[in-house]
């Protein structure tokens, strides 16, 4: 685990200190909140605070994410993952919550909360074409998910995913109608297996004016635990530009499924420099 958050803290730092190119480097803070049961009986209530790096240059976009978490719930229910089987007997609600250095070997489950450092996420996209008559697009991307999230707080599974997607959209006067497909290949740990999965979203967004627009996406990821269940959720947002720089994006989701949580909401604000 040390190796790891030595590794994404000096990617992190490759990524701040990236030469100036031809292309538009940006800044976003948002705030993040999830509630739900997952299919258990206690509700898991999950705050993230992520910042994130990008950068854009021709046809390249490339993101590094670092979040701050906080979770209360017990330790069968994972950020990013959902309901699990969590052998680990350190794990959220087993004597180790709120980092209090328990040392129980007790698998019985309580509520407990903890916060820290969550996974690490680098994502690069690359435009394969674009037809600015039919405005027509597709885009390729790559994510790897760094397991900096300590396993033991119930913040992470502690291992790496690496996933690839494809994206699709096309401009229709003032909507855009867009989808994509994915695959991850997602890390098991001693404690939490975990199964590769598939993941699709489809959606659509209006542009009212040159500084707002409202949209709506549905999302689907295949069940990746025994124990767990697919993920099914729908997001509606609203995005308004400040000015040429700053842009505000809000949204609000709802699940379908155990595999999701009940609602959830948040907002971010992004400067491009």
């Amino acid at each position: 685990m040390i190796r790891m958050r030595t590794l994404s803290l000096g990617l992190l730092a490759a990524f701040v200190a990236m030469p100036a190119l031809a292309g538009t480097p940006s800044f976003t803070a948002g705030a993040d909140y999830t509630s739900g049961k997952y299919g258990t009986d206690t509700t898991t209530d999950i705050w993230s605070v992520p910042l994130t790096f990008g950068y854009d240059t021709g046809k390249w976009r490339f993101k590094l994410t670092v979040p701050y978490i906080h979770i209360s719930g017990t330790g069968n229910v994972v950020p990013g993952v959902g309901k699990v089987n969590n052998g680990n007997p350190r794990g959220l609600g087993r004597g180790n919550g709120n980092a209090g250095g328990g040392t129980t070997t007790t698998t019985t489950q309580t509520s407990s909360s903890a916060s820290g450092l969550g996974d690490v996420v680098a994502k690069a996209s690359y435009n394969l074409f674009y037809d600015q008559t039919d405005r027509f697009g597709m885009d390729l991307g790559a994510k790897v998910k760094f397991g900096t999230a300590d396993e033991n707080k119930g913040l992470g599974t502690g291992k790496n995913d690496y996933g690839l997607n494809l994206d699709a959209y096309k401009g229709i006067g003032h909507w855009t109608v867009f989808g994509g497909v994915g695959y991850m290949n997602y890390g098991s740990s001693q404690y939490i297996k975990l199964k590769n999965g598939a993941n699709a979203n489809v959606g659509a967004s209006y542009r009212f004016s040159k500084s707002d627009s409202l949209g709506a996406y549905y999302y689907y990821r295949e069940r990746i635990a025994d124990g767990g269940y697919a993920q099914k959720e729908l997001t509606g947002y609203w995005n308004h530009n400040l000015d040429d720089s700053l842009r505000l994006q809000a949204y609000v989701m709802t699940g379908f499924s155990d595999g999701s949580p009940d609602w959830g909401g948040g907002a971010s604000l992004r400067y491009m420099f």
